[in-house]
């Protein structure tokens, strides 16, 4: 077997993006005037940054990693699992208890260049509502 036909490269976000997407984040979060914490992840699920602002609440830890993990999974942004099971009663019951990490309200959302997922952000702090405005934020600074 040739070295093509067993090695695969992938495209991922570069830490100096990764930083600048939590640094808009941040921003914003400030401008709207509440703590978050903000979680960047490669193309993979791994974490690649990370912020958590003073004041943000424990819970907030994990859920912002989770979000940015369940936006990679499938390409699909946290909100749009809560849309893509809520009709589907068998998979509205086991997807949130049979996938680990799995969170279905918002802020979470895929980080894609020329429709290739390359990571996700996460961000957890405020009303999921706030948490989407916050992440919406950091990705635009990608554009």
């Amino acid at each position: 077997m040739s070295k093509k036909a067993i090695v695969v490269k992938k495209q991922t976000i570069s830490l100096r993006a990764a930083r600048a997407v939590i640094a808009a984040a941040v921003a914003k979060a400030e401008e709207m005037g509440f703590a978050v914490t903000v979680a960047v992840v490669d193309e993979s699920g791994v974490l690649k940054a990370y912020e958590r602002m003073d004041g943000a609440a424990l819970v907030s830890v994990q859920l912002a990693q989770d979000k940015a993990y369940t936006s990679v999974g499938f390409g699909l942004s946290s909100d749009g699992w809560y849309d893509f099971i809520k009709e589907d009663g068998p998979l509205a019951m086991g997807a949130p208890s049979g996938i680990d990490r799995l969170v279905t309200f918002g802020g979470g959302y895929p980080i894609k260049v020329d429709d290739v997922v390359v990571g996700g952000i996460g961000v957890s702090g405020g009303h999921y509502t706030q948490d989407m405005e916050v992440a919406k934020a950091g990705l635009a600074v990608l554009s």
